[in-house]
């Protein structure tokens, strides 16, 4: 069974850096895009940062220039540099990716997962 699993969160103060990383497992044939969400208390959860397969990337307006995501395909791994990081920033980060997965022997439809999440803290 494909899963994917944050690592990383915790607390920083403002202006530090904080890096995340999602890994997949299970029995994958491919991942296409990957991505970074979060929600912070009492509102919706939106996009961070996403990234294809062959490493193109888009960024939120919020942390562009600030944030960088990025992939090790061989490792089914994504990652997200967080710096100068801004009380705003406060939110549970998720990881979303596309992946096809192998059922029984049988490569799959592409079925989108998601991570439970890590807590990102920007606090004095």
């Amino acid at each position: 069974q494909v899963q994917l699993e944050e690592s990383g969160g915790g607390l920083v103060q403002p202006g530090e850096s904080l890096s995340v990383s999602c890994g997949a497992s299970g029995t994958i044939f491919a991942i296409n895009t990957m991505a970074w969400y979060r929600q912070a208390p009492g509102k919706q959860r939106e996009l961070v940062a996403a990234i294809t397969r062959d490493g193109s990337t888009t960024y939120a307006d919020s942390v562009r220039g600030r944030f960088t995501i990025s992939r090790d395909n061989a490792k089914n791994t994504m990652y997200l540099q967080m710096n100068s990081l801004k009380p705003e920033d406060t939110a549970v980060y998720y990881c979303k990716a596309d992946i096809i997965p192998v059922v029984r022997g049988i490569i799959n439809n592409e079925y989108e997962y998601w991570g439970q999440g890590t807590q990102v803290t920007v606090s004095s």
